[in-house]
């Protein structure tokens, strides 16, 4: 299934993302969570598999409605590219998404 959003996102570190609708997705597993409050003092909740502690996916108090997924869990070269790129405030010089992809200096409003 394609996701419903993929960005680019600049936080403390580069990510590349996809984020789809909580109702698109099953979860089941053990996973630990991890809780970060950001910026805007909302929380993110990430959560890591217990044996390996790879991040598997995310959810944020600023849209209940999606789950993040790192694009580099699928392990498919053949990923669509980001559609837009978010927090650009931080954003290195050398990394250009070309005009195909959204730009935002911070995060998108209205998506949710």
């Amino acid at each position: 299934m394609a996701p419903e959003i993929t960005p680019a996102l600049r936080t403390l570190s580069f990510s590349a993302n996809a984020f789809y609708s909580v109702e698109c997705v099953e979860i089941y597993g053990t996973a630990t969570e991890f809780v970060r409050t950001g910026d805007s003092g909302r929380k993110v909740h990430m959560y890591f598999c217990s044996t390996c502690g790879s991040t598997v996916y995310w959810k944020a108090d600023a849209s209940p409605s999606w789950i993040g997924v790192g694009v580099g869990s699928f392990a498919d070269p053949a990923f669509a590219p980001p559609t837009m790129s978010v927090f650009e405030q931080s954003k290195h010089e050398w990394l250009q998404l070309g005009e195909a992809a959204e730009h935002f200096l911070d995060h998108p409003t209205g998506r949710d």
